[in-house]
């Protein structure tokens, strides 16, 4: 009843959000290629390669998701040597980071919508042994369809934001049938076991494996490396103070460029990057820091070989972003201070890097909460004392390198997760008694 219920309303949302979705998908850009796969539409192509072996299903959303799932595709695939899978994505920029970092036998394709035909017509396509969703990815047709496929489903780096878990409890009737039909849930915190039962979930199916973000084990970056050839490659002087913004949002730019101009008196050769969450904003950016008095270039009008003649560089590539942190002094995590939900400081920390961030990491609460009681990052609450901060850990590299060791103790707790979550899901068969 209440999937019938769903199916029923489906459409009446599709058309309240979608003005939203069609304006954000324009903006991003992109939105037009294989834009069919959206609606269970795939090219001969594809068929035919899909057709060729039955192959593991991993769905994410956005970059971010897309991160985690190849981690777990390819610790899988160390336990099973002929391994293919097909990789669905939401976003565009999820899209275009997963084709650019998928290996060979990983299909990357655009998720399809969840209603039941469109998921029927997918999964005729697909024929996938297993399904694996990524974080929060939980969708009541795509699971009803797993289920009567017999079909294993499993929901790993499971996140609950206070946000979710508000509306989850208040919804519970609807929300529980759909959470009853995941055969294993890889939760990152001992805590989450009990807030996913809560919602129906067999205890025996619930396994704390730690995070997958936070994995210290699987993060493929050599920072020395890195900072070496984007030092060479832009004549970056290598005893340059370096303020890096990553994964901003709407606002965070503006005071990050004021507080940099506050402190380049006193810290003359001071350099900022910033790295906006969504790329195309790059242009926005830049009139706003060169309204500041800023020299601003975009990192797409940068030559190699050519040094940077600017106070600042912003991002407006995709898929960069964790080797620019290797070359960063201090790094401030977006979406914090402005905005809320804050961004995963994972791979600065693992870079080496002292990380400072706002009031607001809701997304990221229980790993930013040990951060600051052990000491492992900054927290600001506002510009003011954002800058103060930043003049500290700018003028003390004692401090700096206190803050990184201290935080990557933190981290240490969660190396491993990816392996544990590999073990778990080769443990479950496309064919077993429900």
């Amino acid at each position: 009843m209440i999937r019938f219920i769903y199916n029923l309303l489906w459409p009446l949302g599709l058309l309240l959000f979608l003005p939203g979705y069609l304006a954000k998908m324009i903006r991003r850009g992109g939105y037009r290629e294989k834009f069919g796969q959206r609606l269970g539409f795939y090219d001969r192509e594809v068929q035919a390669r899909l057709e060729r072996q039955r192959s593991t299903w991993l769905h994410a959303v956005s970059v971010g998701e897309v991160a985690v799932a190849l981690k777990v595709a390819r610790q899988l695939r160390t336990l099973e040597p002929d391994l293919s899978c097909i990789l669905t994505v939401t976003t565009t920029t999820g899209f275009s980071v997963a084709r650019k970092n998928a290996p060979s036998w990983v299909e990357v394709m655009y998720s399809p919508l969840d209603f039941w035909l469109v998921i029927r017509r997918a999964f005729k396509i697909i024929r996938p042994t297993r399904i694996i969703l990524i974080e929060a990815e939980v969708w009541p047709n795509l699971a009803a369809e797993a289920k009567a496929r017999r079909i294993p489903i499993a929901l790993v780096n499971a996140r609950l934001s206070p946000k979710s878990e508000k509306r989850f409890r208040r919804f519970r009737f609807f929300v529980a049938p759909t959470f009853r039909l995941l055969d294993l849930v890889c939760v990152q915190e001992p805590q989450d076991v009990s807030r996913w039962t809560a919602f129906g979930v067999e205890r025996a199916r619930v396994s704390h494996v730690g995070s997958i973000k936070y994995d210290p084990q699987v993060i493929d970056v050599d920072p020395t490396t890195a900072a070496a050839v984007i030092r060479q490659e832009f004549k970056i002087d290598h005893n340059r103070l370096i303020v890096l913004g990553g994964s901003t949002h709407a606002g965070e730019e503006e005071i990050l460029g004021k507080v940099f101009c506050k402190l380049y008196g006193q810290f003359p050769k001071l350099f900022l990057i910033i790295a906006p969450r969504h790329a195309e904003r790059a242009r926005e950016i830049r009139g706003t820091l060169e309204q500041l008095g800023l020299k601003v270039v975009l990192r797409s009008e940068m030559n190699g070989g050519q040094k940077v003649d600017a106070d600042c560089v912003v991002l407006d590539t995709t898929g960069e972003l964790r080797n620019w942190y290797a070359v960063a002094t201090i790094v401030f995590m977006g979406k914090s201070l402005a905005a809320r939900g804050g961004q995963n400081p994972v791979e600065p920390i693992a870079a080496g890097k002292p990380v400072l961030f706002g009031p607001y990491m809701e997304n990221f609460s229980a790993l930013a909460r040990a951060l600051v009681e052990k000491e492992g990052a900054a927290q600001v609450s506002d510009a003011n004392s954002l800058e103060t901060k930043m003049a500290d850990l700018l003028a003390d590299e004692v401090a700096r390198a206190r803050l990184v060791e201290n935080a990557q103790r933190v981290l240490a707790v969660h190396s491993g997760a990816t392996a544990r979550t590999a073990q778990l899901l080769a443990q479950i068969s496309s064919h077993r008694d429900r």
